[in-house]
């Protein structure tokens, strides 16, 4: 199957509620419809971690995120500040639901520049839930076999492609104060 209609099919399945695998700047991800509460309680149950740790969301664009935050005018600064290995913590719309936000008042987001990671985005019309694929304390996957292994017919689609160089979760940052929340 040629690479463009592989990343639709894996936008149909993020839009019907499935769980996928596919490349980001850094690791393989976890991702799916943030909207999507039963797919998200899959990914939580795969990777065996708290249904309170929030999850972060990447999208193709700022305007991807607008239903989901209401970032401050330094929150917009460093979203739109051409970092693209940091992940911010900016203030949350409050109409985001629990299980993006862990509860809490703010939500974590990047703006992918992985060419695979942002075009799903654009396909799938969302932004993507993004967490690494691993279980919770493992080391994360770096290929389409590294996500195969760890997570074979328990995820609807592995989407091919390659990581970025760094192998490390992305660096987490406070946009309100540019704290390193999670180093990269």
């Amino acid at each position: 199957m040629p690479a463009n209609l592989k990343l639709r099919y894996a936008a149909e399945v993020v839009r019907a509620g499935g769980v996928i695998a596919y490349p980001t700047e850094q690791v393989f991800g976890l991702g799916c419809d943030p909207d999507c509460e039963a797919a998200i309680v899959r990914i939580l149950d795969l990777k065996q971690r708290s249904r309170h740790a929030g999850f972060i969301l990447i999208a193709e664009n700022l305007a991807q995120l607008h239903d989901w935050i209401s970032p401050t005018a330094t929150e917009r600064e460093q979203l739109l500040a051409p970092n693209r290995f940091v992940t911010w913590i900016v203030t949350a719309n409050p109409t985001a639901p629990h299980w993006i936000t862990g509860g809490r008042k703010t939500i974590a987001v990047r703006i992918t520049q992985h060419p695979v990671a942002a075009a799903l985005c654009h396909l799938s019309g969302t932004p993507l839930v993004s967490t690494s694929a691993n279980r919770h304390g493992h080391p994360p996957a770096r290929s389409v076999l590294s996500a195969r292994c760890k997570f074979g017919r328990l995820i609807d689609c592995v989407v091919t492609g390659t990581t970025g160089v760094r192998g490390t979760p992305s660096e987490i940052r406070d946009a309100r104060t540019g704290r390193v929340l999670r180093p990269g």
